[in-house]
């Protein structure tokens, strides 16, 4: 198992309505991350991954991509220290 990391992502583009929460969560639940994920008001994704550090870049690829119905336009990235989170979950 590789070192535990953590990144915060932003994701631009047509990213609300086409299920890009509850896909998100899907695929972190498939790899083992904790964190969350949310609608921000101006029409962007954020999210947080924690986890060991492959299982972590194969969330921010997903979040390059999306889920099918997504346009995704941009990815913004901060690394930071993990905090311990347990579990992924879809914040409102």
């Amino acid at each position: 198992m590789s070192e535990r990391r953590r990144a915060h992502v932003f994701v631009s583009g047509r990213v609300q309505g086409v299920y890009f929460r509850a896909t998100t969560r899907d695929r972190a639940e498939d790899e083992g991350v904790d964190g969350w994920v949310q609608n921000l008001s101006d029409g962007r994704v954020e999210a947080v991954f924690e986890g060991d550090s492959d299982a972590v870049e194969t969330m921010v690829a997903f979040c390059q991509e999306g889920p099918e119905r997504a346009r995704v336009d941009g990815v913004e990235r901060h690394d930071e220290s993990p905090e311990g989170l347990t579990g992924f979950e879809i914040r409102r």
